[in-house]
């Protein structure tokens, strides 16, 4: 959807953009070149990262307006919590982690920076705020690994990686990045105005920035 408010906001942001989708993480991904170490660094945040995306999705459904707003947001915070995080420790099982132990890893700088300014976002202000502040998780997840495997440069071939390239790439997830980015202009239809757009792009372009910031955290397994 050219017209989309997700890809006006990527536009209005394109260097943060580009900065967070081809990060030498994501290039490493794709190459399979990417430190072993790194990646289960990476995993174990990211299992934290999701109970903070659950928590802000159940504050979407205190910030909802309506019924059918407040039915979306709930069905994410149960997908998050009774599906999603089953598939992740199940995967992360491969790679060693079990959930014991993620669940008893300090959170690194990355991980609350981010997470804690998404659910910032949403109690300051309202829906549209917290969505636009998920968006570059959410939707750019599924951008990334659209990219990836269309990308003939990607390695699937023996790379450790090219599961977590299906997984993005794969019509499930693509399903759940399409249904954010129509909620994302639901939402506009209601509460966008013209005066309020570049405070709206200036919570996805910081959002943006600090999901490339996660990236730097796994491949420098910064704490």
């Amino acid at each position: 959807m050219p017209d989309s408010l997700f890809n006006r906001l990527k536009a209005a942001c394109h260097d943060d953009w580009r900065a967070y989708t081809e990060h030498p993480f994501v290039h490493q991904l794709a190459a399979g070149t990417l430190a072993e170490a790194s990646f289960r660094h990476y995993l174990g945040q990211d299992y934290l990262f999701l109970i903070h995306f659950a928590r802000a999705y159940a504050l979407a459904a205190y910030k909802s307006t309506d019924l059918t707003e407040m039915r979306a947001a709930v069905a994410s915070v149960d997908g998050i919590l009774n599906t999603e995080m089953a598939l992740h420790v199940e995967y992360c099982q491969d790679w060693g982690l079990d959930e014991a132990a993620m669940a008893a890893l300090p959170e690194a700088k990355a991980t609350m920076a981010y997470t804690r300014f998404v659910l910032e976002s949403g109690m300051a202000g309202d829906l549209l705020d917290l969505y636009a502040a998920l968006a570059p998780c959410v939707i750019g997840y599924g951008e990334i690994g659209a990219g990836l495997a269309a990308d003939p440069a990607t390695v699937m071939a023996d790379n450790p990686y090219a599961s977590w390239i299906e997984m993005y790439a794969g019509a499930e997830y693509q399903a759940v990045a399409a249904e954010a980015t129509a909620q994302l202009d639901r939402l506009a239809e209601q509460r966008l105005t013209p005066a309020r757009f570049d405070a709206l792009a200036q919570t996805f372009r910081r959002a943006t920035q600090l999901e490339a910031d996660f990236w730097q955290m796994g491949l420098t397994q910064a704490p």
